[in-house]
């Protein structure tokens, strides 16, 4: 099937759109394979973080197209929390649909103004772009997790900057390894009510499953999981290490964890199927 982008996505799936981090190419495979399990669509989001790690943004971007192209339902190939212009070109270069630009730690007409330079560059060449106003949380330790998002800010933020998405501080935190976020569900509804493009939760991995449910039903649509499929990765790996202490195979202990986290997944995009 070939790749489609987040658009499409969003106005086809008529709940949580679930969006997992990729960080090498088995998490691309497991996060596809449980798409398809769930016979729902998903996003694969290549972070800024990840580009690093790696040391470019190519060799993972074309492998997360490659399993994304060959997937039997609808997958999208997304840049996360890129703050780089120069990554951001070529993320569109490579045929990424979709990017989050994160100018959120700059001030904020600094934000609106490069945010909307991004926005209309990537629109030219057909590309999605998410951003973000005011830090989420959990990022550098810039913002508190207790900041939240004012509506009528949004709203301005939208209209000025011509964003197609609007990641929004509610009470979500970056890089959770607990599930006890606690979430303004009316505050997510007043922004739903307010906001004219789709609202994107970050720091979903510290969101219980039915804080997750009741997020959608408020106006949520897109859910950014990643910390909490790492966790699901490493235990599976480190379980099988500690029952097969003679196992030199690294594919015999990755695949454990790409399988763990293909159930996970499948299991999450239930949750936020409702």
């Amino acid at each position: 099937m070939p790749v489609v982008g987040i658009g499409a996505i969003i106005r086809d799936v008529p709940a949580g759109v679930g969006a997992f981090n990729v960080i090498q190419l088995e998490h691309a495979e497991a996060i596809v394979a449980g798409a398809e399990a769930a016979g729902t669509p998903v996003v694969l989001q290549i972070s800024e973080n990840c580009v690093r790690f790696h040391g470019a943004l190519a060799p993972i971007a074309a492998a997360s197209l490659a399993v994304a192209g060959a997937a039997s339902v609808p997958v999208a190939v997304h840049l996360d929390h890129a703050t780089d212009r120069a990554l951001v070109e070529e993320a569109v270069e490579l045929g990424l649909g979709s990017v989050m630009f994160d100018a959120s730690a700059l001030p904020d007409e600094e934000n609106v103004a490069l945010t909307a330079e991004i926005a209309a560059l990537c629109h030219r060449r057909g590309v999605w772009v998410e951003a973000e106003l005011g830090e989420v949380g959990g990022k550098d330790g810039v913002h508190a997790p207790g900041v939240r998002t004012k509506p009528h800010e949004a709203v301005d933020y939208v209209a000025r900057t011509g964003v197609d998405a609007l990641a929004v501080a509610v009470g979500s935190s970056h890089a959770m390894t607990t599930r006890d976020a606690v979430l303004d569900l009316e505050l997510i509804a007043a922004l739903h009510a307010a906001v004219p493009v789709p609202l994107v939760l970050h720091g979903s991995s510290g969101v219980p499953d039915e804080t997750l449910r009741a997020a959608v039903r408020h106006g949520m649509k897109k859910i950014n999981i990643s910390t909490h499929l790492n966790k699901t990765f490493t235990r599976a790996i480190r379980d099988h290490l500690a029952a097969d202490e003679k196992v030199v195979d690294s594919r015999k202990y990755v695949g454990a964890g790409r399988t763990a986290v293909a159930t996970e997944v499948t299991r999450l995009l239930g949750v936020l199927a409702g």
